[in-house]
């Protein structure tokens, strides 16, 4: 409560967003509500720390603590998806993947991605993005009729573009990836694959969904999704002499010291996804996620792709109930349930105004 004495107006303002978090029903896909341990963690001492560099070679002293935090987070994250390699410093997971995009292609080379109004993200090559700056991105599309990838047609494609590298991932994405087909498609045409994971890597950690760390070249997650840890990003690979580029392009490449509370966070949400009762958690979102579109179409609404595997939904907002998504998020803010306006595969409406929702 020291807050509340030395600064009552910002303590009011935690406090207001607090009450916010507690009056409404949240299902904005992207957040989740950390543990105590998690919490903890997150606001205590060690953000004090510079640990420039890594576990055992710091440019600063005094790390020896740190250092046992960090290798950790290292340690908990590699067994938690079964991986040879894991740098946990990026900030977010843009910057996760910029480290990775850095980490094994070169500014100029062509790669393909997702759109994004098909449920891609900006990292993923959109043109006010690094990524659409710095490489030559090709988007890759969902089909009309099924509105879920059509790998054909992504094949075809990456055939034609012959890409270095191929993206998979998304933030509005219903269904399971088929990580065994990208793959394939990488090799025909002799391209890298990435993963981004960030939504999924809960279910992933929990084994309701493929392990992109099996068919990959290079993996990037946030923390904060269904991982349900700390903001942050992590970078994971098995191959060794991609980890050592890794390791360079965070640091010094493009952060400086990282952010040791965030890291220890991130430790503590690690040890928690190992846990039976973190999967018996995942098996219950995604069984609430099935229930949520089904009850959505049995009352008429056209849900993307006719349901999900995941923990997320698609609401199409204007065909049912001849609203904008950007109405529908307001309506429901009223109402104290909290969710975001989302484009749905081929929206007319501008992505600020929107066709449907995301839950």
């Amino acid at each position: 409560m020291y807050l509340k004495n030395s600064d009552n107006e910002l303590f009011q303002v935690i406090q207001k967003e607090l009450q916010r978090q507690q009056s409404h029903i949240e299902l904005i896909a992207s957040e989740n509500f950390v543990s105590l341990g998690v919490l903890e963690a997150d606001g205590s001492v060690l953000t004090n720390k510079y640990a420039e560099g890594y576990p055992g070679k710091r440019y600063y002293g005094g790390c020896e603590a740190v250092d046992m935090a960090e290798d950790l987070a290292r340690e908990r994250v590699k067994q938690l998806f079964n991986v040879k390699f894991a740098n946990v410093q990026p900030h977010s997971g843009s910057t996760a993947n910029m480290g990775a995009y850095r980490a094994i292609i070169n500014p100029g080379d062509k790669v393909m991605g997702m759109a994004l109004d098909q449920g891609g993200h900006l990292t993923h090559g959109h043109p006010l993005s690094f990524s659409g700056i710095d490489y030559e991105f090709y988007p890759y599309y969902v089909s009309k009729d099924e509105e879920v990838i059509d790998y054909d047609d992504l094949e075809k494609k990456a055939l034609e573009i012959q890409p270095r590298l191929i993206v998979a991932g998304a933030s509005a994405y219903p269904r399971i990836l088929d990580f065994k087909r990208f793959r394939e498609i990488c090799d025909k045409v002799g391209a890298m694959l990435m993963v981004d994971m960030a939504h999924i890597a809960g279910l992933v950690a929990a084994k309701l969904h493929p392990n992109p760390c099996d068919y990959a070249d290079i993996v990037t997650s946030t923390t904060h999704k269904t991982l349900r840890g700390p903001r942050g990003g992590i970078i994971l690979t098995n191959n060794e002499e991609i980890a050592k580029n890794v390791d360079r392009v965070v640091f010094p490449g493009i952060q400086g010291g990282p952010l040791m509370h965030i890291i220890a966070a991130k430790a503590a949400a690690f040890k928690e996804a190992l846990t039976d009762d973190f999967i018996e958690y995942q098996k219950q979102v995604v069984k609430n996620a099935k229930v949520f579109a089904e009850e959505f179409m049995n009352l008429g609404y056209h849900v993307v792709s006719n349901g999900t595997d995941n923990h997320l939904l698609l609401l199409d907002v204007l065909s049912k109930a001849n609203m904008s998504g950007k109405k529908a998020e307001r309506l429901l803010d009223d109402a104290n349930i909290t969710c975001n306006k989302n484009t749905i595969p081929y929206d007319t409406k501008k992505p600020f105004v929107t066709s449907g929702i995301r839950l």
